[in-house]
């Protein structure tokens, strides 16, 4: 396979392969109707414009469909865009399937689920181990599938279980750190802060949210669900109390979607770490794409930020004087 699309530039012309992720029909200013398709490949994704199109064309390309595009990329509004110079839909000569052209996780689920599993082994507070193993267990499916986000941050196969053994090794450091910490509350606030994605988010391919996930969302939907997996397992402890609070104030404030602060030491460094390892997954995509000396694209998830790669990080870093 080529090259992706997130080792582009500006002012390239390619010829690529790429999966529609998602259409949005619009009406320009001339009256005629366009579609914004979001296409992407096994490093990442773009917009592209499809002008004046016809209604067979918006039958013809919709999501999840496979294309073969000749167009430039350009910069519009300080993002890289597609413009399309000639698109047609793939045949089964074109030999390319959506796996090709999907970004996943880095680690293979089998062994971001053992590593998951050793944390919760080693929990010492029967309560919270029962119930986080418990909850694990039941989406183990969808938990290992689906991304930790439709957009911005580990939007990809994987991504939730992904961004949970992130977390889950700051959480460790941190721990070590700062001993007063209850390291059990704190690795299963990191795992069952997000798992109710598995039922806000629609699956791990052109990712939506589903109706529950736009009336309830992941904080409520997992609130929820933990209230009902400790009265299935008949444990009635403070322990549940506050795994719910960690949930309902992983987000940090009300404007951000949490219906709590955190009021608890556990649930200020679970916000703190899931915004750490949120960014700094944000930020590596986005300067990945980009050369030394150069600024990225403005991050619209990092207020509007276009940020700098430095030119030193590619030169040897010096041997320490002994």
């Amino acid at each position: 396979m080529s090259k992706g699309i997130a080792h582009y530039q500006v002012g390239s012309s390619i010829e690529h392969y790429f999966l529609i992720k998602s259409v949005t029909k619009g009406m320009a200013s001339n009256g005629k109707p366009f579609l914004t398709l979001i296409l992407s490949d096994h490093t990442g994704e773009i917009e592209a414009k499809l002008w004046a199109c016809s209604p067979e064309d918006e039958a013809t390309f919709v999501s999840k469909t496979i294309v073969h595009i000749h167009g430039d990329i350009s910069d519009y509004r300080g993002r890289h865009q597609l413009k399309i110079n000639n698109i047609r839909p793939t045949s089964p000569m074109d030999n390319v399937k959506i796996a090709d052209f999907v970004k996943s996780a880095p680690l293979h689920p089998e062994d971001m689920l053992s590593k998951i599993t050793q944390y919760i082994f080693e929990m010492e507070n029967a309560n919270i181990q029962r119930l986080t193993r418990h909850l694990v267990k039941k989406h183990q499916k969808q938990f290992l599938e689906v991304p930790a986000a439709t957009k911005n941050h580990h939007e990809f196969v994987s991504g939730l279980a992904y961004h949970v053994v992130s977390m889950l090794d700051l959480a460790q450091a941190i721990t070590k750190l700062y001993p007063s910490l209850d390291a059990d509350l704190l690795y299963a606030g990191v795992i069952l802060h997000d798992l109710g994605k598995v039922k806000e988010l629609s699956g791990a391919i052109d990712t939506t949210y589903t109706l529950e996930g736009k009336l309830l969302g992941h904080i409520t939907i997992m609130v929820n669900e933990i209230a009902e997996a400790a009265k299935e397992l008949e444990i009635d402890s403070e322990e549940i109390l506050i795994l719910q609070h960690m949930v309902l104030s992983h987000h940090g404030k009300g404007e951000w979607g949490s219906p709590k602060p955190p009021l608890v030491k556990e649930a200020e460094i679970l916000h703190m770490i899931d915004n750490i390892d949120a960014k700094m997954n944000m930020m590596d995509r986005v300067l990945e794409r980009v050369q030394p000396g150069d600024f990225t694209e403005r991050v619209m998830a990092l207020e509007h930020r276009s940020l700098y790669k430095p030119t030193f990080h590619e030169q040897p870093l010096p041997l320490p004087n002994k």
